[in-house]
């Protein structure tokens, strides 16, 4: 049997998964819509990928999460190694790009951007708060505009005078796409002006001080629109190279992670994944803690109906509570 990881990245908007070999080769991918519900979204695409598997003589040995629901998704699949986007879209990219000095993400929800040296991360920022720098941002203008989101880069290329569309929030983009629309700007333009503000925004917000070099990978489901990179382009004067599985990147990061040593820094292959957790019913439960002055807001992560784990408490009193309360039914 040839020996995979399986990497699984979970955020608010997608879920993707890969399963890459010890050469860091990509051998099976899925990306899907997270659609508020991140268990039925991890199952979904666990089930895919072991589609994409069958009868290929690969096993999958290790597996890894990232995302901003890793915890949970860690948890489900029994994750031997979990750790935050940065370091997964780090490795993920640094083994492709061993030279990379600057690695921009731009995803559904958030954006980030990580600065290496010498393969080090030295200094990253994210950015959570404004979603005029993100996908979500843009798909939404696009609805507006009546253009399939798929068409926006191609729409974008086209232009010959982009709209100058103001990048510094949501509400203000918005109303500037409103008011040029209605001067009778060509749709080319409208969305060629988007593209550039999402670039303005991200550069304003998150690449504010960053020493920001070449060579410069571009990554993100926002990555795959090539108005947004012609765009990052022109307004840094960098060569922004989008690097194959660009929006898979943290998924392939936190596989390389999981692998058993030499390759990763996770635990010895054990054979303790299983493809089988996709028909185990997990689910959550609320659970507000008033054992002390905290009054903890929990989550509870029950397998079958039984207590699993939980989080959100400062204290051990609130995870023994939640096991005695919620685990007792």
């Amino acid at each position: 049997m040839r020996q995979c990881y399986l990497g699984v990245d979970i955020g608010s908007i997608s879920t993707k998964a890969v399963v890459v070999d010890a050469q860091a080769e990509v051998v099976a991918s899925t990306y899907q819509w997270t659609e508020g519900d991140p268990i039925a979204a991890v199952r979904r695409v666990v089930r895919e990928i072991e589609c994409q598997l069958r009868d290929t003589g690969v096993e999958v040995v290790a597996c890894g999460a990232t995302g901003s629901a890793r915890q949970l998704c860690g948890l489900i699949l029994n994750a031997t190694f979990v750790r935050n986007e940065i370091t997964a879209h780090a490795t993920g990219t640094l083994s492709r790009q061993p030279q990379v000095r600057t690695i921009m993400e731009i995803g559904g929800q958030d954006s980030k951007i990580i600065i290496l040296q010498d393969g080090v991360v030295v200094d990253y920022a994210m950015n959570t708060l404004c979603a005029a720098g993100t996908g979500a941002f843009l798909s939404s203008q696009a609805r507006r505009l009546g253009i399939a989101i798929e068409q926006l880069g191609e729409l974008a290329l086209s232009s010959r005078s982009p709209a100058r569309i103001a990048g510094r929030c949501t509400v203000f983009s918005e109303s500037d796409l409103i008011h040029k629309a209605n001067m009778g700007y060509s749709r080319e333009d409208l969305v060629a002006g988007l593209c550039r503000a999402i670039v303005h925004n991200y550069l304003n917000n998150v690449g504010k001080g960053k020493d920001i070099q070449a060579p410069l990978a571009f990554q993100g489901g926002v990555s795959l629109n090539a108005g947004v990179v012609q765009a990052l382009r022109e307004i840094t004067g960098l060569d922004v190279q989008v690097p194959e599985h660009a929006h898979l990147m943290g998924a392939i990061g936190i596989a390389l992670l999981a692998a058993p040593p030499p390759r990763g820094r996770g635990r010895a292959a054990n054979g303790n994944f299983s493809f089988a957790v996709t028909e185990i019913d997990f689910s959550t439960r609320g659970f507000e803690c008033n054992g002390c002055q905290n009054a903890c807001e929990m989550v509870c992560v029950l397998r079958d109906g039984g207590f699993l784990d939980a989080w959100g408490n400062r204290c051990d009193i609130g995870h023994e509570r939640a096991q005695s309360v919620v685990g007792a039914g």
